[in-house]
């Protein structure tokens, strides 16, 4: 799980092919310490958006060392400097044995990872996503809450929840700041141990008989797929929606973070949040 990038569009094949060169620049990079390179997200489970999707790759090493972040850092900066569509290259990566014990020595989130293990593809190297260890639901929930209140809870974006801009002329910040709760709700009810896709997301929210926003959320699914992003269609599905999708999500998530007892300072950080938007 991560926060919006931005680049123009790019075709699934031109995005796999950017992969692949990226993962040639990482072997180059580590030798023989490079166990292996991965498709993540939707280029290796479907869906893939040229208007909107990342283009995510996951990097696998024997171990890690001191100037490995350096070394990920310019290398990735390398490549994203070549052009628009490499810029929406996102990397993630960490050593197998952490990856086997459910750690993260390098830069890869217990949702990322889960995403390794049901979903990723091989690009080179050797095939290690059956030795990933799943993360428990407890580190799913908890890494997806701070998520939310470093990246959505904001004062910036709650000013632009309720006066938007930017998400009336952005693509990539607007379906992900729709999608971003319908997805947190989904893989709140899936069992331990497997990654939600979006479509698999879109179709379980729009069957829910309570949830709110389903208008908004289908203009989501829409402008993902291509449509245009449209300021005098967006504005009043946004002014009606997007407060109400919000506070849906907010709602069940405090109850799960009760429930298992997380920390106070998290609960405490979403009751915040709540009262903020109104």
């Amino acid at each position: 799980m991560r926060p919006p990038r931005y680049g123009g569009g790019v075709t699934t094949t031109e995005a796999r092919t950017i992969a692949a060169e990226a993962a040639r620049a990482y072997r180059e990079a580590f030798g023989d310490r490079l166990i292996g390179a991965y498709l993540l997200g939707s280029l290796s489970y479907g869906g893939y958006s040229p208007a909107v999707s990342d283009i995510d790759l996951a990097i696998v090493l024997t171990d890690v060392r001191d100037g490995d972040p350096s070394l990920v850092s310019a290398t990735t900066e390398a490549l994203q400097g070549q052009s628009p569509l490499h810029r929406k290259l996102s990397v993630f990566w960490a050593s197998l044995p952490a990856l086997r014990e459910g750690r993260d020595d390098g830069r890869f989130p217990a949702q990322d990872r889960l995403q390794l293990a049901d979903h990723g593809r091989v690009l080179l190297g050797a095939d290690v996503t059956r030795e990933v260890a799943r993360p428990p639901a407890a580190d799913l929930l908890r890494e997806s809450a701070k998520f939310a209140i470093a990246v959505l809870a904001t004062d910036e974006v709650t000013a632009e929840f309720r006066t938007p801009r930017r998400l009336l002329a952005d693509k990539v910040w607007f379906t992900k700041a729709v999608f971003f709760p319908v997805r947190f709700r989904y893989s709140a009810t899936t069992e331990s141990g497997r990654a939600a896709t979006n479509d698999e997301s879109l179709e379980w929210y729009l069957a829910q008989p309570e949830a709110p926003s389903k208008s908004l959320v289908r203009l989501g699914a829409r402008v993902r797929e291509g449509h245009p992003l449209d300021a005098a269609e967006v504005e009043p599905e946004l002014a009606a929606g997007l407060v109400p999708l919000y506070r849906h999500y907010i709602e069940a998530e405090l109850r799960r973070l009760r429930e298992a007892g997380e920390p106070e300072d998290l609960v405490d950080a979403f009751e915040d949040w709540l009262k903020r938007l109104g």
